[in-house]
């Protein structure tokens, strides 16, 4: 079994995780609590439509704000606090729901909450090769989903017997091993900043929690849904 590390695009055609950990990943994660199925979205425009559409929530922001109109942000604090009737959530963000839209491979949704259980989901997916896709901020390199992704990687690790774990993503795993470095990293990071000055400095706190969440989120057919591991 090949693991690697990329950014933005999969190299793997057989299974790969996306990481977004401030926000996106970890609020689908938290959403699949809550919700059948989230439909990922590439623009506010297209949310409202598909709103009136199916009769979702509709969730999301840019650049880490709550976008006018919309039911709740990119929070997972929030999305936990709202209750409502629908099965489904609409979900627009900055990174993590535009890299969707091109990735061909069988794409799991992953974040330290899920770490564990996204590890082992993507051990019995996948065939030859599990790659994992930092989201980052726009187009920039995000310290905190290369760390993430470094614990989902020595979770897979474990999992994995003889693996042939790329040089990038043997360094995310050693990175990662330093937890507390991995909370004073979130709270600096670019993101990190962003979120305390926007008044979402818990939503940091509830994505650093490990292992927290089973749910591991599965995109196909322009949806997530959970899937079910032992």
């Amino acid at each position: 079994m090949k693991v690697t590390l990329s950014f933005e695009e999969s190299i793997s055609s057989d299974v790969s995780i996306m990481v977004d950990v401030l926000r996106a990943s970890t609020t689908i994660t938290a959403a699949l609590d809550k919700f059948n199925q989230i439909i990922p979205c590439f623009s506010p425009e297209d949310a409202f439509k598909l709103r009136d559409e199916t009769g979702g929530v509709i969730a999301g922001e840019r650049k880490g704000a709550k976008i006018d109109g919309f039911d709740i942000g990119n929070s997972p604090n929030a999305l936990n606090e709202f209750n409502c009737d629908s099965n489904t959530l609409i979900l627009t963000t900055s990174n993590g729901t535009r890299i969707l839209e091109n990735m061909k491979s069988t794409v799991l949704i992953g974040c330290l909450n899920n770490a564990k259980s996204v590890a082992q989901a993507s051990r019995e997916l996948a065939d030859t090769h599990i790659d994992l896709v930092m989201a980052g901020v726009w187009g920039k390199f995000a310290i905190e989903d290369f760390l993430a992704s470094g614990e989902i990687i020595y979770e897979i690790s474990k999992r994995c017997g003889e693996c042939e774990i790329s040089e990038y993503a043997k360094s995310a795993i050693l990175a990662s091993r330093d937890y507390d470095a991995v909370k004073k990293a979130f709270y600096e990071s670019t993101s990190g900043n962003k979120l305390k000055n926007l008044g979402y400095e818990k939503d940091i706190g509830y994505s650093l929690y490990k292992n927290s969440s089973k749910n591991v989120g599965i995109y196909r057919d322009n949806r997530i849904n959970k899937i079910n591991f032992k």
